[in-house]
């Protein structure tokens, strides 16, 4: 990343600095590389296990966290409430998702045991391609960049926010 260039004048004035072009902007560049990253994992999971990637998200939440509810679940995934409902409705017809009744009259979501098995072999996917995306690092490559997308999350809720207010 060139990062943010410093002018003496022109276009942008003394002291200020040159306004970047899109593909050089932080926010585009990880926006590509994670679309990458998930183009690649949805057409070996779909390979391999027939789910696209919102169902692999879905059943390794459930697999990781169950139960959930509907709302808890979306909120998980960083889907609307209407998007994981249907999300959840063709994984309870292929047999990999079952409601039950919780309290409150909160339906409580979980994998079968179709589910569960499923479940296995995708974490178990989706670790080798984070152990193969981690391998062009060095180990402490590895810590700052985990350092870095920490940051950048704090960050970034803070602006969502302050858009949001």
């Amino acid at each position: 990343m060139n990062g943010r260039r410093a002018t003496s004048g022109g276009a942008a004035g003394p002291g200020r600095r040159t306004p970047l072009i899109i593909t050089e902007i932080l926010s585009y560049r990880l926006h590509s590389v994670a679309n990458a990253i998930s183009r690649s994992a949805a057409l070996r999971y779909k390979r391999e296990f027939d789910v696209s990637l919102g169902e692999w998200r879905t059943i390794a939440l459930l697999g990781a966290e169950a139960p959930l509810t509907l709302n808890r679940l979306a909120r998980r995934a960083a889907l609307d409430k209407a998007q994981m409902s249907r999300m959840v409705a063709k994984l309870v017809e292929r047999g990999l998702v079952q409601r039950e009744s919780g309290v409150a009259r909160t339906t409580q979501l979980s994998l079968t045991r179709r589910g569960a098995s499923a479940y296995q072999g995708l974490i178990e996917a989706a670790n080798e391609r984070n152990d193969a995306f981690l391998a062009c690092l060095t180990p402490q490559e590895q810590e700052v960049l985990d350092s870095a997308l920490t940051k950048l999350a704090v960050i970034a809720r803070a602006l969502e926010g302050a858009e949001e207010r």
